[in-house]
């Protein structure tokens, strides 16, 4: 344990929080998937690819994480797992947000061109993502970090002139 509290810079066994609910929404989110995909042949197949799944998942965001480490401004290497733990409840939320909102403007693909009612859902969806996640970020302790993320963000999308 004391290896993995020194690799992730641990310093308080609070923070061991975000590695245990990283590795639990990871596997949610392994079984989630396997079972949209394997369900209907039954639970023990569902398991062991959920098995399976997370492994290469966890692999995967192990690799984002050394190649994000050195760019993202953070104090210490779990703080990554809080970052994209706000990353995955804010793009959630913004569908969530999102998708009564078109239904609310009466928009929905029985009336709309189904291009134009993605565009619309993305443009809707887009904006909402943009407040939650530094809301979010506040939440968890990171709105400097998302923040500039933010700024940066609508700074590509010829924005910026609002920030200033």
């Amino acid at each position: 344990m004391e290896k993995f509290k020194t690799y992730w810079e641990i310093k308080h066994n609070w923070q061991l929080l975000f590695p245990f609910f990283g590795l639990a929404i990871l596997g949610y989110s392994a079984f989630k998937i396997s079972n949209a995909l394997f369900g209907h042949y039954g639970l023990l197949l569902s398991i062991v690819t959920s098995l399976l799944l997370f492994f290469l998942l966890l692999k995967f965001i192990l690799i984002i994480f050394k190649k994000l480490e050195n760019k993202w401004v953070l104090d210490y290497k779990w703080e990554m797992i809080r970052v994209f733990m706000v990353f995955a409840i804010t793009g959630s939320s913004s569908l969530f947000i999102g998708r009564p909102i078109i239904a609310m403007m009466g928009i929905t693909k029985e009336n709309l061109n189904p291009i134009l009612y993605w565009f619309l859902f993305l443009i809707i969806g887009l904006i909402f993502y943009q407040i939650l996640l530094v809301s979010f970020g506040w939440l968890f302790g990171q709105f400097k970090f998302f923040w500039e993320f933010e700024k940066k963000m609508l700074s590509r999308f010829g924005l910026k002139r609002f920030l200033d």
